[in-house]
């Protein structure tokens, strides 16, 4: 089984198909350099963006953004004109690209979901999400007040975190640490977990890949296959499926070995 841990100087690792989501360029928390570095070792005959890719609500206060973002951007039209089918499923934050969604610019095609197929042969449907959650469907004030509690909480991560790098101390998740201790966050997880696997089974189909928690998770729901990406926010995993047919939850090791301040030195020095 292939695995994701090796070292830059190897060949990049082929898969068959690879599944990112919820990288929301246009934010602080973005981890642009990391998932443009992962693309760099790990390669795909086909690509899914599952929705958050830009974050626009975010942009709608003011445009924020790095030159790692537009690296990130220029790495996918490179794939894209390398003949590598990229498909865009929209998502909440993005949900303005859903007017004009069913077009496509080259290998890119820009969709509000689709199916996929595993090489043996198993129906997943691959959607961003929201459409199961009860806030994201509320009315925009709660949206609002959910955006903003949110922001609140990875500010308190940066903050936290810069001091940590000062005394030496590894990358800590605050927001992973809430959804895994407090009680109502890890209700409204496996609520939403059990939502879309139900739905998916529902339409016929054998799994489902979605993200939009920025919780991944690879797990069997009632008979369902129910796979979530994760982010590039918070933990940086992303999903890919191997030439068997398998899929696999791949963690991308830079965020357990780099501060914050040091993963802020590599963009820096990049964009140099």
């Amino acid at each position: 089984m292939p695995t994701s841990n090796h070292s830059p100087s190897m060949n990049p690792i082929q898969w068959r198909t690879l599944w990112i989501s919820d990288v929301h360029l246009g934010t602080k928390d973005c981890k642009a350099e990391l998932l443009n570095n992962f693309l760099k070792h790990h390669q795909a005959e086909e690509l899914y963006l599952v929705g958050d890719i830009l974050d626009g609500w975010r942009m709608q206060n003011g445009v924020y953004w790095q030159r790692s973002f537009t690296r990130l951007i220029r790495r996918i039209l490179k794939l894209s004109k390398q003949g590598v089918p990229i498909h865009y499923i929209t998502g909440n934050h993005d949900e303005f690209l859903r007017k004009y969604a069913n077009n496509a610019l080259d290998n890119i095609r820009l969709i509000n979901r689709c199916v996929h197929t595993t090489k043996d042969g198993r129906r997943l449907l691959v959607i961003h999400g929201d459409q199961f959650d009860g806030v994201a469907r509320a009315q925009r004030w709660l949206k609002y007040l959910g955006d903003k509690g949110y922001d609140l909480l990875m500010f308190l991560n940066r903050s936290y975190n810069r001091w940590r790098a000062k005394y030496g101390l590894g990358y800590w998740s605050l927001a992973s640490f809430i959804k895994s201790r407090i009680k109502r966050a890890k209700i409204y997880i496996e609520e939403y977990e059990n939502g879309v696997a139900y739905a998916a089974g529902k339409q016929g189909f054998d799994g489902v890949i979605c993200g939009h928690i920025h919780h991944a998770a690879i797990k069997d729901i009632n008979g369902i296959e129910y796979y979530n990406t994760g982010d590039w926010v918070e933990s940086c995993t992303a999903l890919a499926e191997d030439h068997q047919g398998q899929i696999h939850l791949l963690h991308w090791p830079e965020l357990k070995s780099l501060h914050n301040e040091e993963t802020e030195q590599l963009a820096q020095a990049s964009a140099a």
